[in-house]
């Protein structure tokens, strides 16, 4: 079961229902989407991955994924979760570009990371990072995750492997 994490400017609870506008309009924004998975998807991509979130994530709870909120309204999304990439556990988050530049992106990957190691009991966390995603890195950076390797992606992208260890 997703539990609702609280940090002092967030509210990290399991999505609802009535989040799908939200949820979507969020992954349909390039400015974010381009950091995501494989990149931007079509709307109906996104609200069907939003469908799997209550059929197959929290019915099955595979792990943790929450809605990221702030004075009530969506703000971001994040998770953690088992990946074979790593072959550990992976933390993905990310923020609507209104909470951009606010120090957000930092509380919100502290609240899951710690989780992670707190509740989950990991050793380890890790995040795989766009290359060119600057801003992630450096934030990642200053949280104290260390650079593992890189992953040269089919379309010739690289993605960054950091962990950061207990």
């Amino acid at each position: 079961m997703t539990p609702t994490l609280r940090t002092e400017r967030l509210l990290l609870e399991p999505y609802a229902p009535e989040d799908e506008e939200d949820f979507v309009a969020l992954f349909q924004d390039t400015r974010v989407s381009r950091w995501m998975g494989d990149g931007p998807s079509s709307e109906a991509e996104d609200r069907a991955l939003f469908g799997r979130v209550f059929t197959k994530v929290y019915a099955q709870d595979l792990f943790a994924v929450w809605a990221v909120r702030r004075e009530g309204r969506l703000v971001g999304h994040a998770e953690i979760k088992r990946t074979d990439t790593v072959d550990g556990h992976e933390i993905i988050y990310a923020l609507a570009p209104t909470a951009w530049g606010s120090g957000l992106g930092t509380e919100l990957a502290r609240a899951v990371v710690a989780h992670g190691f707190d509740t989950l009991g990991l050793d380890e966390v890790h995040a795989t990072v766009a290359a060119a995603n600057e801003a992630s890195l450096n934030l990642l950076d200053r949280m104290g995750f260390a650079y593992v390797r890189d992953i040269e992606e089919d379309d010739g992208s690289t993605t960054r492997v950091l962990t950061l260890s207990r």
